[in-house]
């Protein structure tokens, strides 16, 4: 059983910058993807980026060129650097995490460990 703690959401003003974390408990082989989605106003559940364990990543449309995932697996840690962000990026950020062997994609069926999600404010 897999159990993820988001942290690092936080109230700002656009145009800023803004690193979220997400600290993984449990035990995860290196068939583990990870991955960053968000919830926002008008959207359930929208992938931002996901990650292997070997560091290919894969960005959705919503945030792509803004965001960089990044994972420290000896750590058990993912990390989400966001910049240049805007009002519409107000949501709740999830980490989630899912075995998948290869080509990890910002799908939610992917995954089937979530965590409880970190706020971000844009204004």
């Amino acid at each position: 059983h897999v159990q993820l703690v988001e942290s690092g959401g936080a109230s700002m003003q656009a145009g800023g910058s803004l690193r979220l974390t997400c600290k993984a408990s449990g035990q995860m082989s290196s068939d583990y993807c990870m991955a960053w989605f968000r919830r926002t106003s008008t959207k359930e559940r929208e992938g931002v980026a996901a990650i292997g364990y070997g560091g290919l990543s894969n960005y959705a449309d919503p945030m792509k060129g803004r965001v960089t995932i990044s994972r420290d697996n000896a750590k058990n840690t993912l990390y989400l650097q966001m910049n240049s962000l805007k009002p519409e990026d107000t949501a709740t950020y999830y980490c989630a995490a899912g075995v998948r062997p290869m080509d990890c994609r910002p799908f939610a069926s992917d995954y089937n460990y979530w965590g409880q999600g970190t706020q971000v404010t844009v204004s």
